[in-house]
């Protein structure tokens, strides 16, 4: 059994996964499962049983594997939970939940305004505050008791018994935090709840060690540490910043996975850019920290809608020559996906996603899909004024479309792949040493061996006209491809 090993949780909105490192930062065994969505008590929640169930049986068998000494906690952001003393008084919200009118008119006149928190308004729940107005007005009693944790650091409280909050989750789209002031928003010192966070720490603080339950139900050492954790776009971020090739240089991450977040690191007194509030921009957190110009659109899941393939997904790993020549084809048979497929969310959270000329076959699809990832991303990057250095991290950095069609789209920056798989947990680890794992060098992506500038060009008139009364969409591409 090796000593001193790490397990990186890793719970995202699709999936959770846990992830076993040797001492020498070599993957050992990897575990994930997908998320359910709960109701509880009348409130839609998320799965929270679910993967502390999970959790427990896949620590269980890490520990016959090794001799675990730490335990680093990463989640997606825009969720937290009210702990009450030594048990969970509120359970996390479903950010997806759409809230009650009445309450949604209620808290839109509360939050403060983007120039202050650059945190942008967001449909659903994907504001935290927003979520928080909603479990007050809901259930005032046990609202009431208790301390805010925020998600990563919620499940560093199951496994230490130690409350905390930590600013990577706390700057996340949430309204309840000032990336300029490094403090809590006006909004939430008003209404109280900014007293009620858990105690603040940084991402690498060690919170405590495992607590009795944990190392009698799963084996897990007395000495086994438990870290409070990140976001985990923050930890892809943080991840790609330690890679020598980037050092403390200008750099922007793309982030892919349910979403994709472009993140752009200002070296030194590099000045701020103004920001699109209603277009998906916004200022998130780093680890020290400091203001991260953003933005965002929900690629996985409109991946998931575009290629339609009910649960059976197209392999790109097997199929990249293939989907390669399918993407020419889909260019010259202009085959355009347009936006929006997520309503409300990323550069035209207003347009209302369409297909033209729809594939029938789901490979064709997928390569559709490539070049629509590549287009929104392009966008996304554009807004926060991304340049010079673009690393592609995540699930998505294994789709040749995808990220050629992108490094294409960007002649003048230069677009690397990092680890396409573990880039989340490669900055977890970050986090005990600042370094990432030997072998996780990032690679340039060539771009692609046709022309997609006039593809482009069409794409981007035919996203401008979408929705325009009276314009006959599919008709009007038909006769741009003549």
């Amino acid at each position: 059994m090796s000593k001193g090993s790490v397990v990186v949780l890793d719970v995202g909105k699709t999936l959770a996964k846990a992830t076993l490192w040797s001492p020498a930062r070599q993957m050992i065994e990897r575990r994930s499962r997908p998320n359910e969505r709960l109701l509880e008590d009348g409130l839609p929640c998320l799965d929270y049983m679910g993967i502390e169930h999970w959790l427990a049986e896949t620590l269980e068998h890490f520990a016959q594997v090794a001799e675990i000494g730490a335990i680093i906690p990463v989640a997606h952001g825009a969720s937290a939970c009210l702990v009450d003393k030594d048990r969970l008084a509120l359970a996390p919200l479903d950010y997806e939940a759409v809230l009650p009118d009445a309450i949604r008119r209620d808290y839109e006149a509360l939050r403060d305004k983007f120039a202050v928190t650059g945190s942008p308004r967001l449909p659903a729940g994907l504001n935290l505050g927003a979520q928080l107005f909603w479990l007050q007005s809901e259930r005032p009693d046990k609202f009431a008791r208790g301390h805010i944790l925020t998600w990563p650091q919620y499940w560093a409280w199951r496994l230490s018994g130690v409350e905390a909050t930590e600013v990577t989750s706390l700057g996340c789209h949430s309204d309840l935090w000032l990336p300029a002031g490094k403090r809590p928003s006006p909004m939430a010192v008003k209404l109280g709840w900014a007293e009620r966070f858990a105690p603040l720490h940084d991402a690498s603080d060690v919170l405590g060690t495992v607590v009795t339950r944990w190392r009698s139900s799963t084996g897990l050492p007395r000495h086994c540490r438990i870290l409070c954790g990140i976001h985990d776009s923050n930890a892809a971020f943080l991840a790609s910043r330690l890679h020598p090739e980037i050092g403390n240089r200008e750099c922007t991450v793309l982030s892919t996975g349910t979403w994709f977040v472009a993140m752009r690191s200002l070296p030194g007194a590099a000045e701020s850019p103004r920001l699109a509030e209603h277009r998906d921009c916004l200022f998130n957190v780093d680890v020290a920290g400091n203001p991260v110009p953003s933005s965002r659109f929900m690629g996985g899941r409109e991946a998931e809608l575009l290629e339609a393939s009910e649960g059976s997904f197209v392999d790109v790993a097997s199929h990249s020559a293939e989907l390669l020549l399918l993407a020419k084809r889909m260019i010259a048979d202009g085959v355009f996906a347009l936006p929006t497929f997520e309503a409300g969310v990323g550069p035209y959270p207003q347009k209302i996603g369409r297909w033209i000329d729809r594939p029938d076959d789901k490979l064709a699809r997928r390569a559709a899909t490539g070049l629509y990832l590549a287009l929104m991303a392009d966008s996304s990057l554009d807004l926060i004024g991304a340049r010079s250095r673009i690393i592609i991290e995540g699930r998505f950095g294994g789709d040749p479309v995808f990220t050629r069609a992108l490094a294409s789209l960007r002649p003048d920056d230069s677009v690397y792949l990092s680890n396409a798989r573990d880039n989340v947990a490669f900055g977890a680890l970050g986090l005990l040493d600042g370094a990432v794992p030997a072998g996780s060098e990032m690679t340039r992506v060539d771009r692609l061996d046709f022309d997609i500038a006039q593809y482009a060009g069409h794409w981007r008139e035919l996203v401008a006209r979408a929705g325009v009364e009276g314009v006959p969409i599919i008709n009007e591409a038909r006769e741009m491809r003549q």
